[in-house]
């Protein structure tokens, strides 16, 4: 198993940027393939990006239009989500989840942080 926590969440203005992290612990973080979703209020999970166990593959959704960084550190048990020009659109809670291989389904992910608000407003 694998226990992830979020954080760098936050409070910004439209046209910000803003850095995520998650912190991993337990099983070998270079195991898993790792993910970030967000869920808006009233909508469904939306697929953020992915990164492969070793970072070599990233993969986005839609909505990051290029605005959106996913990366990985292994030796620090962490990953990120560095997110660039904000908007609106973009206020979720953000959550991080382990897989064992890269995918764009929230199903395919067996372990899952509390995730970390995000607001954009000005």
């Amino acid at each position: 198993q694998v226990q992830l926590v979020e954080s760098g969440g936050g409070l910004v203005q439209p046209g910000d940027s803003l850095r995520l992290s998650c912190a991993g612990s337990g099983d070998t973080f270079s195991n898993y393939a790792m993910g970030w979703f967000r869920q808006a209020p009233g909508k469904e999970r939306e697929f953020v990006a992915a990164i492969s166990e070793l970072g070599g593959s990233t993969y986005y959704g839609d909505a990051e239009n290029g605005r959106f960084t996913i990366s990985r550190i292994n030796v620090k048990n962490a990953v990120y989500l560095q997110m660039r020009r904000l908007n609106v659109e973009d206020t979720a809670v953000y959550y991080c989840a382990a897989a064992l291989r890269p995918s764009y389904r929230g199903e395919d992910y067996a372990y899952w942080g509390q995730g970390t608000q995000v607001t954009v407003s000005s």
